[in-house]
């Protein structure tokens, strides 16, 4: 018999979530039976902290719920033989160090994957954020070589991976980023122009000097004032990518912000919000194309790890308030 730990949502979120929002349970296991559907007895390796947990928490949970979340998990016993003992799962189970499965909503890490790499990048650039930067570019803002691309939160999981990939797809890439150690990693990996957003005295001034001509693509994850000052600054035709908007998750009352309309219609853009799951049926091409740009040191990576299973809040709480740099994680 195993004894699982697991954070659950003690108080839905007002404002900015507080440590005091969560609490940590125990949860009594069965023992796995042959023949019964829960085939696999799972143990969490490396958890994942992610913006959208903000918003979703409320759409998708009751206070009393486990809190959601995805983690890389190694199998501790199996009853199911198309997994191996001690084999590597991506799942999506919420913050528990155990749990029990059926193996239908498990995906083993490819068969590639090298034994260099750590396992922890299917939570990061090799998973869920780098495939939203991969399709994200690709499908909605649909850059072609030569343009130019503007990403912000540009130092984040998504973020920083939108950069690399747009300088592969041969295009000038400017990032904004929250202190001068992320501007300064910007650079680090690749992007042509980068500045911290909280001490320029003028964004308008400052996207307008990182790119005189424009933008073609604008790859939004923050949402807010600064989308609202970045539209202006679009090419005609340029293509929008509403990715997140991470700068009101976490307001009680809703930013009142600028109207979109205008340089919409006169420079004829296209913005359009999505999510990385309407490509879940070519994960595989996504994952494939991601860990070969890693592998070949096209893509850099950078992960800010948590030690501690305990530590899951705190983690979560730092991540919202932009303490990473690259991919949050929490080592159990």
């Amino acid at each position: 018999m195993v004894i699982a730990k697991a954070w659950v949502l003690k108080k839905h979120f007002d404002g900015f979530p507080k440590t005091s929002d969560f609490d940590l349970e125990k949860i009594e296991l069965p023992n796995l039976k042959d023949g019964g559907e829960q085939k696999l007895l799972l143990e969490s390796v490396f958890l994942s902290v992610d913006p959208y947990m903000r918003p979703y928490s409320r759409r998708l949970m009751k206070e009393g719920d486990v809190m959601i979340g995805t983690q890389v998990a190694r199998i501790v016993e199996s009853k199911n033989p198309a997994f191996t003992v001690g084999a590597f799962v991506v799942g999506n189970k919420g913050w528990r160090t155990h749990f029990i499965s059926d193996g239908k909503d498990l995906q083993l890490l490819p068969s590639n994957w090298p034994e260099s790499l750590p396992k922890s990048l299917a939570l990061g650039t090799v998973g869920m954020p780098g495939l939203t930067a991969y399709f994200g570019l690709l499908e909605v803002c649909k850059m072609k070589p030569g343009e130019t691309v503007l990403v912000n939160a540009a130092a984040g999981a998504v973020g920083s991976v939108v950069g690399q990939l747009a300088k592969i797809g041969g295009c000038k890439v400017v990032g904004c980023a929250g202190s001068d150690d992320k501007v300064a990693y910007l650079k680090e990996i690749g992007f042509d122009e980068a500045f911290n957003y909280k001490t320029v005295k003028c964004l308008d001034e400052a996207l307008h000097k990182a790119s005189p001509d424009g933008y073609d693509c604008f790859f939004d994850n923050v949402g807010g004032e600064f989308a609202s000052v970045a539209i202006n600054q679009m090419k005609k035709y340029g293509r929008i990518a509403v990715c997140g908007a991470i700068s009101q998750y976490n307001d009680s009352v809703p930013q009142k912000g600028h109207y979109v309309q205008i340089p919409m219609i006169f420079k004829e853009l296209r913005m359009e919000g999505f999510l990385v799951t309407r490509w879940n049926n070519r994960r595989e091409e996504g994952l494939q194309a991601l860990l070969k740009w890693v592998v070949e040191g096209k893509v850099k990576y950078h992960e800010q790890v948590t030690e501690g299973f305990e530590n899951m809040p705190v983690a979560f709480i730092g991540m919202l308030k932009g303490e990473n740099l690259g991919k949050a994680v929490v080592k159990v």
